[in-house]
């Protein structure tokens, strides 16, 4: 179950990530602004719930600044392999895939299959296995 769950995650790593950033923000912007702008809380309606959170919005801060790191780490790991891929793949050269070929295979297992099937589609083409 892990593993099904695991490749659900890698598939759709970036839509998850975009997601925590924009909960973590939410998080974030609702501690600041109970914190920094108490009075223009006070006096809007729209911000009642940052009103009823009260003292619970330094909370709120904290978590939604662990959460904004998380989903900004995680969406910059995906980019940084997923260009690191891409780059290398394009390569027509054997010797030089040959000596970035382990770390492809590593660098693959955390991208979508989409990803593996394309190192696979180089590896056939260059006679790599």
């Amino acid at each position: 179950m892990v593993s099904r769950i695991g490749k659900l995650i890698r598939e759709f790593i970036v839509i998850l990530s975009i997601i925590t950033i924009i909960i973590g923000l939410i998080l974030l912007s609702m501690g600041v602004l109970w914190y920094g702008f108490p009075d223009f809380v006070e006096q809007s309606n729209e911000l009642g719930i940052v009103y009823q959170m009260g003292d619970w919005n330094a909370y709120l801060l904290v978590i939604g600044l662990i959460i904004f790191g998380i989903g900004v780490y995680y969406l910059y790991v995906y980019l940084m392999d997923k260009k690191f891929i891409l780059k290398e793949i394009k390569t027509d050269k054997r010797s030089e895939f040959i000596k970035k070929h382990s770390e492809l295979r590593n660098t693959v297992k955390r991208l979508p299959s989409k990803y593996k099937k394309m190192l696979k589609d180089k590896e056939k083409e260059l006679g790599i296995k």
